[in-house]
């Protein structure tokens, strides 16, 4: 049976212009071999280094596809980009409660505001945000992404960013920009492992400073990863006429669809459009045989899409890539392959 170590030891003999190889420069990542499918992924020390790698991208799949057991051979290239020191934000402080006197709180230079909401927590809600958010900047958009699930910010995670935000001259928060996109989490302000324990007018707060103090600049769209459940932050960005529309993301599971037909509810008591519902998990392949199973049933998102008379916007198997990715900070979006084919058809729909 194939190992991690037979691989590793293929790989070390691809060079790098500097005299090493991949392996000894550490630049493989993630590498997981199972049942002839090999994945891992090549991070080079810098945007520009990436761009001129594609050509060992390509040695490395003809490399590892030439073992013997392996029937592919999937390889992402991402970068580790080196961030400068940076002035400390302005303060997001916890249990800040909002600004009366601040009506409008959707950013001025922003064409579009659109949500992805579900009515449950553990549908992959964030991983189809996250990778939506990379995919319509790939379809050539200006996108923004702002983590709105406070109590589980999982954006920085899956978007493999490390660092505070920076501050502009005139005191506004600068986000990071990854993989094409402009990303704000609570993630960024606080540890990791940190708990937010905040009542509603503390959301409320946060929601307004993260609008409205971001420099979000010129956008096309902004993606909101909103918290699962009908609660707080939608009722006030429901309120503050922020959102254009929402994408309701739901397994097909029939407790998962009992909760998501009350997020379709509240969005339209909020009269905010339902742009599309997606079906993520929508079945397993079996990467030994092919075969297909629907392990949270089958054709209920569908099913209510056409009852609501809303776009199915997309079926999204139970895919590894996609979970490896988002483990390691590289969204399967920004590579080439199945998964990300499926999210640039999502965009190109929302488009």
């Amino acid at each position: 049976m194939l190992t991690k170590d037979q691989v590793l030891a293929e790989l070390s003999r691809l060079q790098l212009p500097d005299g090493r190889n991949v392996v000894s420069a550490d630049m493989v990542r993630a590498l997981q071999v199972e049942a002839g499918a090999v994945r891992f992924i090549l991070e080079a020390p810098s945007a520009d280094d990436a761009r001129k790698m594609e050509p060992i991208r390509l040695a490395a799949v003809e490399l590892v596809e030439g073992l013997d057991g392996v029937e592919t051979a999937t390889v992402v290239l991402t970068a580790h980009e080196g961030q400068p020191a940076q002035k400390a934000p302005p303060s997001l402080k916890v249990g800040g409660h909002p600004d009366p006197k601040r009506r409008d709180i959707r950013p001025a230079g922003v064409k579009r505001v659109i949500a992805v909401g579900s009515g449950k927590g553990g549908v992959g809600k964030s991983t189809v945000s996250v990778n939506l958010a990379v995919a319509l900047a790939r379809e050539g958009q200006r996108v923004g992404l702002l983590d709105a699930d406070f109590y589980g910010p999982s954006q920085p995670r899956m978007l493999g960013v490390t660092h505070r935000p920076g501050q502009s001259p005139e005191g506004k928060i600068v986000p990071p920009e990854v993989f094409g996109i402009k990303m704000m989490s609570i993630g960024l302000m606080v540890e990791e492992k940190q708990a937010l324990v905040w009542r509603g007018p503390m959301l409320m707060g946060a929601i307004q400073q993260l609008l409205g103090d971001v420099d979000w600049g010129e956008l096309d769209v902004l993606v909101l990863d909103l918290p699962p459940g009908t609660g707080d932050v939608q009722l006030t960005l429901g309120q503050q006429k922020v959102l254009d529309g929402a994408v309701i993301v739901s397994t097909p599971q029939d407790v998962a669809l009992i909760d998501a037909r009350k997020a379709i509810d509240m969005f339209d008591k909020l009269s905010i459009p339902v742009l599309g519902l997606v079906e993520n998990m929508s079945l397993y392949i079996c990467p030994k045989c092919g075969h297909e199973a629907h392990l949270f049933g089958h054709g209920g998102v569908e099913a209510e899409a056409k009852a609501m008379k809303a776009p199915l916007l997309a079926q999204l198997p139970i895919d590894l890539d996609t979970r490896l990715g988002g483990d390691a900070g590289t969204p399967v979006a920004a590579g080439e392959g199945a998964a990300a084919a499926l999210y640039r058809e999502l965009a190109r729909k929302l488009i």
